[in-house]
């Protein structure tokens, strides 16, 4: 019989051994693997500090990172379709893992994304996004065949590519240096040691907290043994800013950079405070929307509660603790000195310690979260991200709420051009606490914005930083 009886003419191979049919290897396909690749890089970044954390989320992450990139290289070897589904099902499976723990919480052990979280309080929503990218980009390769442009209309998808590759990109690039600071390393660090004899004159980072088993670190910048009088040292605990859902405690990297330490004068403050005596503490926290509020007051209250139960250990005093920080962080701080046993906000361990401080500086932090309607779009974006629309809730996250007569003696910084946190959130507050009867100091900083580091500005960074000192030692004693 004729080839052309059989019909064979029309298949590249005999019947039974025809090759499957290769998707083109076009932008769809492209903006897939790419999507992939940045979300598995995302969730590998933080691997080792989730692997400390809880070993069988580190492995399981480890597998999950293997079969994406093997599974991927198979794709872009040869995108036949099981090759993509292969791919789009590992993707699925990160999907899955995500909503599991994030969204359900129905898997035991602590939240293995919160390490990736450390720095932007989102990250783990970006990986999500992209492994949704992927899986529907690379079973969209698969369900369409070689020739999908045959089946799309050129012009549509000409326009979807462009901003579809630069969401895709621009996600991966901010993912990928969130969950690893710059490459620095993010998440709970491996040099942590125990809070005792701790050696004078340096920084030593500790484990203060483990709230739903997720470790938070602590950095302890011990005085010289010169500076030391021979008597339990005082302590200032700073907390960093951000706008709710940024940056670390750490002095270098992506964090540091989002936190805006210089804005706070936290080195200049810490230099002049250990001469004094003065343990500094500077801790991470929990950021929402990854842990949501009340996650960071909670972290916050456990700190002070940490250093209470360590007292002995550490050498410092139990009545002679303050905190500052500047903008999310001073509205921390000031939720430290307000908030009591009341507002529910104690909760974790060394709970049969105290959460109060006996002194507050707080530097252009926001007094009432309801009050940003005229704020930048960049400010309420933030707040949208980390605290939502919710009246209620920003309500119960403003200073302002808290305000009584049994508060320390608080000092308020803000400078006149602020245009983040608009000067009358402070002005406002320092009315509320005078009126309550609470020791405060208002220092209208002239000539600088949402910081206090600008050059020429009135005060000057160094009489500021002189100022806050002599205000801590003077209130603590």
């Amino acid at each position: 019989m004729s080839d052309a009886a059989l019909g064979t003419g029309a298949f590249s191979g005999p019947i039974g051994n025809a090759e499957p049919a290769t998707a083109k290897r076009g932008p769809l396909l492209i903006i897939a693997l790419s999507a992939a690749s940045g979300g598995t890089a995302i969730y590998l970044a933080p691997l080792a500090a989730v692997w400390r954390m809880s070993w069988p989320y580190g492995l399981l992450f480890l597998a999950l990172g293997a079969a994406q990139l093997g599974t991927g290289a198979g794709v872009l070897a040869r995108p036949v379709p099981r090759r993509l589904l292969l791919a789009a099902t590992a993707a699925l499976v990160v999907v899955t893992l995500w909503a599991l723990t994030r969204l359900t919480g129905i898997l035991p052990g602590p939240d293995p994304w919160m390490p990736g979280n450390s720095v932007i309080g989102f990250t783990d929503y970006v990986c999500a996004a992209l492994e949704v990218i992927a899986v529907a980009g690379l079973a969209g390769a698969a369900v369409l065949g070689p020739r999908p442009q045959r089946r799309l209309r050129r012009a549509t998808a000409t326009a979807a590519v462009a901003p579809l590759t630069l969401v895709v990109l621009l996600g991966s690039f901010v993912g990928v240096a969130a969950a690893s600071d710059g490459l620095a390393g993010a998440g709970f660090p491996a040099d942590a040691v125990e809070p005792s004899n701790l050696p004078a004159g340096q920084r030593s980072t500790v484990e203060y907290c483990r709230p739903d088993g997720v470790p938070l670190a602590m950095d302890l910048y011990m005085p010289s043994t010169a500076a030391r009088t021979g008597r339990p040292m005082p302590v200032a605990v700073y907390i960093h800013g951000g706008g709710t859902i940024l940056g670390d405690r750490k002095t270098t990297g992506l964090g540091a950079t989002l936190a805006n330490h210089e804005g706070a004068l936290f080195t200049p403050l810490r230099r002049q405070l250990n001469a004094r005596g003065f343990v500094v503490a500077s801790i991470d926290y929990r950021m929402p929307p990854g842990a949501p509020w009340p996650a960071s007051i909670q972290d916050a209250k456990c700190a002070v509660r940490f250093l209470r139960a360590h007292t002995a250990a550490l050498g410092i005093d139990a009545d002679r603790i303050g905190a500052w920080g500047g903008s999310g962080g001073g509205q921390l701080a000031s939720l430290l000195g307000l908030a009591g046993p009341g507002a529910g906000f104690d909760d974790g361990q060394y709970l049969d310690q105290s959460s109060t401080v006996q002194a507050v500086v707080d530097m252009f932090g926001p007094a009432d979260l309801n009050d940003f309607d005229d704020a930048p779009p960049f400010i309420r974006l933030c707040l949208a991200i980390g605290v939502g629309d919710s009246a209620e809730t920003r309500r119960a996250m403003s200073p302002n709420t808290y305000v009584t007569a049994n508060a320390p003696p608080f000092l308020v910084l803000h400078g006149d051009r602020d245009e983040d946190v608009f000067p009358r959130h402070s002005f406002g507050f320092a009315r509320r606490l005078r009126a309550a009867g609470v020791p405060t100091t208002l220092i209208e900083v002239h000539g600088t914005g949402h910081t206090l580091d600008t050059p020429g500005q009135r005060p000057s960074p160094q009489q500021l930083t002189d100022t806050v000192t002599a205000f801590l030692v003077n209130t603590l004693g």
